[in-house]
């Protein structure tokens, strides 16, 4: 059975989004990474929406921190990676890497992405085109390398970006400009990249968000996904060398560039 998913981007904290959808045929209502309970539980008030499930990315504060509220004000189910329940409040249900988890009539397959901690997963609602990645994939970047290894991290990104283009990037941070600035020191040469610079200078300029991104782009001007592409192992001086390395020292570079 064919289903969409209404999905609602609620900015909380400095730079967070908490992503709410629902499935309008079962009227699942669903929380994505709740770093604080407050705007979660007025936004699907003012809806009219019974907040039924919370999943989360990962075990970070500024993404479970929402949990507990949300779980006592509403009994939802809180689902997370098996591998990391410890860090998970509430949890109720755990998966793993390749279950189908169903969400009302919909489906995400799980995927497991570690690199920025080693319990995270992501959720891909391929229907939908729909991917929900936490702080593994950014637009234009990718998170902090806090617990992984570059190659976990390099192999977590090959994996979302087996995907297709036509999914949406529902990353957790609007980190899209500043992480602009630093690809276009990457790929200095790569015109679309420069485009998307400027359209997403504009568009912060109005206030607008910058995400969902589609993967197709993210694709074309990432650096972080294109440590195997000539351009970007030639601009860091690592021509032919393995990405893994490559992936490592462009993540090196953005984690000193100011």
């Amino acid at each position: 059975m064919s289903t969409s998913l209404e999905i609602v981007r609620i900015p909380v904290l400095s730079d967070n989004y908490v992503w709410l959808m629902r499935e309008p045929q079962s009227g699942s209502v669903g929380v994505v990474d709740p770093a604080v309970a407050g705007p979660v539980l007025a936004e699907a008030d003012k809806r009219g929406w019974k907040i039924t499930h919370i999943l989360n990315t990962h075990h970070h504060g500024d993404h479970v921190g929402g949990n507990r509220e949300i779980k006592e004000a509403t009994g939802c189910t809180v689902v997370g990676l098996g591998r990391d329940k410890a860090r998970i409040p509430g949890i109720d249900v755990t998966v793993d890497d390749g279950d189908r988890y169903r969400f009302g009539e919909a489906e995400a397959e799980v995927i497991f992405v570690p690199g920025h901690t080693v319990g995270h997963c992501a959720y891909a609602f391929k229907e939908q085109r729909a991917l929900f990645c936490g702080d593994t994939l950014f637009a234009l970047g990718c998170g902090k390398m806090f617990e992984g290894t570059p190659q976990q991290f390099w192999h977590s990104l090959e994996r979302l970006r087996a995907l297709p283009d036509e999914m949406r990037v529902y990353c957790a941070h609007e980190y899209t400009q500043s992480n602009a600035r630093f690809a276009v020191t990457i790929e200095t040469d790569n015109r679309q990249l420069m485009a998307r610079r400027d359209s997403i200078d504009a568009a912060r300029a109005r206030g607008e968000a910058t995400v969902p991104s589609l993967l197709g782009e993210e694709k074309q001007t990432n650096p972080f996904l294109r440590a195997d592409k000539p351009g970007v192992q030639k601009a860091v001086g690592m021509a032919g060398q393995d990405p893994v390395k490559v992936f490592a020292e462009v993540r090196h570079r953005k984690d000193v560039f100011r």
